[in-house]
């Protein structure tokens, strides 16, 4: 390039040394020979070259790394824009331009620029992006509901889920004040009214529409000066809770139902070893009080004398969560009326004449906490039965001349074998009395309804002879079909009392015919004697008997009840003594 044309790109820029100091951006200008003309003061700064002096010296000295982009710029005439370079501690974007003067290139100027600080704010703002991105997925994959409100109560935001709980689209409350959802009954009430009203998180029961009941509760956000900005709302259903609570329910009571099925059952066979029952009548029985002896409820035993009344109500006491406390016993029947009340309650000190001298104690202290059991309950004086429904109903007695109340815990089984129904109806017993006795009924059948359970009866019984008296005897089958065959009014006590006096009275130990009470004989309908062996008088009466319950009863099923056997034993019965033809049931 000519000289007089560089003197003109140099005269051309002199004026403009200081005015190019001023500016922001970095200036470089080389001439077409590659020296510098301009390095401003800011492209000093820039490069570190604030202490150097290059304007004059070839620019592939100065920067070596710059040079083949602004020789390549001299040769080709072709810009670079937006050249980004990194250079120790910063990031600079250059435009690279030549310079014409006369249709040839004179030199190339580069203007550049510090952008370190915009990519440090860009990073932060990827950084801010990116976090709105996962907050605004974890917004809208919430499982709880979330509705956001500003600090004027103005609806901002409204996630899927909400959506989804209320049946509301956010479009209709979007952009919307509180103030006035509620006012067009959209909500019955609003927990951000609440919220912006005491400043504080509050937890309502919100109905959406009249038809939606959730659960809302409502979080203030400050801002830096302390004032609500926002209010958070996360919104439950509580439809779905209450399915679950629901379901919980269910399966705590089925579990309850199970254990206290398992309990029964353990109950029920543990009373197995202390009675016999093989009769389905007596199973029912059996089962009834297994399940009352778990609650403190009265029980009224009914039956015949001799069915044993006695033995099922301390098996009911000792099934209970009473068994560790005591069983008192009071046979009404047997207690003068004259001695009743002090008996049952006692007497204070001094009470009446002959009394002891430091008072005593009645049946019912001596029972606290444990179980009174009443026999014969049916023989109580109505004055007795008044004392005693208080003492059922509140828990409470008087003693005999004494003013204050004692307390009591017990529980009251009564038994009776008279027909109590027919007693209040001819005033001999208070009906009041009777309803509250009468809480949980147990009948307990004769003996002579529920046959199949003799020659279990008769084993234990005597085993029990065995063992107390050091007995060694077994019945005869003809014995067996004997004592089944007979009607036994006065029930298990009389078997009881008839088995003792064979194994005592019997020769050897096999208990024969021989050995049989004389009323046992008779009752097999003489037919021992009009010469028939004891097994065909047996046979003989028990046809006698079923074919009597066929002819009284109109269904197999209720002819079996009476005779206290199942209706698939009185079927094969009939079968055996050839009575089909007389059964004209249905």
């Amino acid at each position: 390039m000519p000289p007089n044309q560089t003197h003109s790109l140099d005269s051309l820029l002199a004026p403009l040394g200081p005015l190019l100091d001023a500016t922001h951006n970095g200036v470089v200008i080389i001439d077409a020979e590659g020296k510098v003309l301009i390095f401003n003061q800011a492209a000093r700064a820039m490069l570190g070259r604030l202490n150097d002096h290059p304007v004059g010296r070839p620019f592939k000295e100065v920067s070596p790394e710059a040079w083949p982009d602004m020789h390549k710029i001299l040769a080709g005439g072709q810009p670079q824009i937006g050249r980004r370079l990194k250079l120790v501690g910063a990031t600079i974007v250059a435009n690279r331009n030549p310079i014409v003067l006369d249709g040839k290139i004179a030199g190339v100027i580069s203007v550049f620029q510090d952008i370190s600080n915009y990519e440090a704010l860009i990073s932060e703002l990827r950084g801010y992006k990116e976090l709105h991105r996962e907050l605004e997925a974890i917004f809208e994959t919430s499982h709880d509901g979330l509705y956001i409100t500003d600090g004027n109560a103005v609806t901002v935001r409204v996630n899927s889920a909400y959506e989804k709980i209320t049946g509301l689209k956010r479009e209709a409350v979007l952009r919307r004040n509180m103030r006035d959802l509620v006012r067009e009954k959209v909500f019955d009430h609003s927990v951000t009214l609440d919220v912006l009203k005491k400043g504080r998180s509050v937890t309502i029961m919100q109905n959406i529409r009249g038809a939606k009941l959730v659960m809302v509760t409502g979080t203030p956000v400050l801002d830096d000066e302390g004032k609500v900005a926002l209010v958070v709302t996360n919104v439950r259903d509580m439809t779905s809770l209450n399915q679950l609570r629901g379901q919980l329910e269910q399966t705590r009571l089925l579990s309850s139902r199970y254990y206290q099925s398992l309990i029964e059952q353990e109950q029920y066979e543990a009373a197995l070893t202390d009675m016999v029952v093989k009769s389905s009548a007596m199973e029912r029985v059996l089962a009834k009080a297994v399940k009352v002896a778990a609650v403190d409820a009265v029980v009224l035993i009914t039956g015949e004398s001799g069915v044993g009344k006695s033995l099922f109500a301390r098996t009911i006491h000792q099934m209970s969560s009473r068994r560790g406390r005591p069983l008192v016993k009071i046979n009404c029947g047997a207690i003068p009326a004259s001695l009743m009340e002090s008996e049952l309650f006692g007497y204070k000190k001094g009470a009446f004449t002959g009394a002891d001298p430091a008072g005593k104690a009645g049946l019912m202290e001596a029972a606290n906490q444990g179980t009174v059991f009443l026999d014969e309950v049916a023989e109580l004086t109505p004055a007795m039965q008044v004392k005693l429904l208080q003492v059922i109903e509140e828990h409470i007695f008087t003693r005999v001349g004494d003013t204050v109340p004692t307390e009591v815990d017990v529980r009251v089984i009564a038994a009776t074998n008279r027909d109590l129904k027919r007693e209040v109806a001819q005033g001999r017993f208070r009906q009041d009395f009777f309803y509250r006795l009468n809480v949980v009924p147990i009948e307990i059948p004769p003996l002579r309804q529920r046959r199949e359970d003799i020659p279990l009866l008769c084993m234990r019984f005597l085993e029990r002879f065995q063992q107390s008296q050091g007995l060694k005897k077994r019945l005869a089958p003809e014995v067996v079909d004997a004592l089944m065959g007979y009607g036994f009014p006065g029930n298990v006590r009389e078997l009881m009392n008839v088995l003792e006096r064979m194994a005592i009275m019997s020769e050897g130990e096999v208990i024969g015919a021989a050995d049989l009470p004389a009323e046992l004989r008779q009752g097999a309908g003489g037919a021992l004697a009009s010469g028939l062996g004891l097994k065909e008088s047996v046979e003989a009466s028990e046809a006698s008997i079923i074919q009597s319950a066929l002819e009284n009863h109109q269904t197999l099923a209720k002819a079996a009840k009476a005779l206290g056997i199942h209706p698939t034993t009185l079927w094969r019965k009939m079968v055996r003594y050839g009575l089909r033809d007389h059964a004209q049931l249905h």
